[in-house]
């Protein structure tokens, strides 16, 4: 069972919301990425995102993602997120291998986080963002 497995403290792992202009509509367009801070790759990378709303039964689907691996030092662009879901628990449960030893970790971005006053430069994706370590 899951409570029988010792995950290992996840580091040097993040999530992004982050935000480009659109050069045609001239409106922002969102994305998440995984951010891998790391010096070795990411493997049999899993990431569960869905978003929900304390207290009311509003929720989205599941959204599942995988990607093989994720190099060292670089980033995966998991999804586009639409502005009205910025309202909502947006929850991204990660899972990836680092030398056959699995690491597993949920992130949350709470309602309204991913707002203006939020958004900075974020290095690893060359865009502004709100990260989450």
């Amino acid at each position: 069972m899951k409570k029988d497995i010792d995950f290992p403290k996840v580091e040097g792992v993040a999530m992004a919301v982050t935000r480009q202009r659109n050069q045609e509509t001239k409106e922002y367009e969102y994305f998440v990425y995984l951010i891998n801070d790391k010096e070795v790759a990411l493997e049999n990378v899993l990431i569960n995102s869905s978003g929900y709303s304390k207290g009311s039964e509003t929720k989205t689907s599941t959204l599942r993602h995988f990607t093989e691996k994720i190099e060292p030092l670089t980033s995966f662009k998991v999804e586009t997120i639409m502005p009205d879901l910025f309202r909502l628990v947006n929850q991204f449960w990660v899972s990836y291998y680092i030398d056959g030893e699995v690491y597993d970790k949920k992130f949350l971005f709470m309602p309204e986080s991913i707002s203006d006053e939020h958004f900075s430069f974020i290095e690893a994706v060359q865009m502004e963002g709100v990260l989450h370590a």
